[in-house]
């Protein structure tokens, strides 16, 4: 069977007032339409590593997240559709939400682990399945070389030419993989990364290790709202009127906090009138299952 998703991951103006007043034209690029579950930077990264796992013929993914991962949702799903065996390690104590139950539900073992012992994931790998030939690491939201790799082909995607583009950022990986694509194609827009992390300066030196080449690129370390899966009212307000006014929905982990940067920059005067924005969605809306209680 062959490792690949047939889509087409339009993009959409968003249109609204302040970027009229600004004179600014802002797109998004739908990457959440990839695949229900599969969706955005998930499948992109997950592409050249399955691929990897097929040629060295193994059957059984073994990947790592929280309990409310879109990473090992997107696993479980890709591990059913392309004939793979899956487990997730997840962090913390054992828990049912809908996201494992969903991840469950496409064939995927969940194993538990306290936290401390989470921080290190080849060993964690290697206890459970340091005997089983056929098994497949996979890195916590699929951070690596095939990732990245993957990632740049959005840029191949692209038909027209923007100043700015604009990308939530968590390992590093969607943003290095980005920018290698605009270096390859001799691009000029300004490449912007929105660390979700608090204290986000160190997510530099985690893009930079998915270069090929050196590029410069921007860091707004001011849109964490608190941190990882942390939320703040001024965010979850600006969520609940971006998806009511545009119909499409967003989440408060990645996407959510990305588009409010845009919104905020622009507010502030940080373009220039005339400039073309792309942000992209990079999926992983069933992250709102473990929002609720927020909105």
């Amino acid at each position: 069977m062959d490792i690949d998703l047939q889509f087409y991951s339009p993009v959409h103006q968003i249109k609204n007032k302040l970027f009229d007043e600004q004179g600014l034209t802002v797109f998004i690029k739908r990457d959440d339409l990839i695949h229900p579950i599969i969706s955005g930077n998930k499948w992109r990264k997950l592409k050249y590593i399955l691929k990897k796992a097929r040629a060295e013929n193994k059957n059984h993914l073994v990947t790592f997240g929280g309990a409310y991962s879109n990473h090992l949702l997107a696993t479980a799903a890709a591990a059913a559709k392309f004939g793979f065996k899956s487990t997730g390690i997840v962090r913390g104590e054992p828990v049912n939400n809908d996201t494992l139950f969903l991840c469950r539900l496409h064939g995927m073992e969940l194993i538990f682990t306290d936290r401390e012992s989470y921080r290190d994931k080849p060993a964690l790998f290697n206890k459970h399945f340091a005997n089983h030939p056929n098994v497949f690491f996979i890195d916590e939201g699929g951070a690596s070389a095939e990732g990245a790799e993957g990632c740049s082909e959005l840029i191949d995607e692209l038909t027209e030419t923007y100043d700015h583009i604009f990308c939530a950022c968590g390992t590093g990986t969607t943003s290095g993989g980005i920018l290698n694509g605009i270096k390859t194609r001799s691009l000029a827009a300004q490449f912007h990364a929105i660390p979700v992390l608090k204290n986000g300066g160190f997510m530099r030196d985690e893009i930079n290790r998915f270069l090929l080449e050196p590029i410069d690129f921007n860091l707004h370390t001011d849109y964490h709202f608190g941190g990882y899966g942390k939320t703040e009212p001024p965010l979850i307000e600006f969520i609940k009127q971006f998806v009511a006014q545009t119909g499409i929905l967003i989440e408060p982990v990645y996407t959510g906090k990305m588009l409010y940067a845009i919104y905020d920059l622009a507010a502030k005067g940080y373009f220039k009138p005339g400039e073309r924005i792309l942000a992209i969605h990079s999926g992983g809306i069933w992250g709102l299952l473990g929002m609720k209680e927020k909105f």
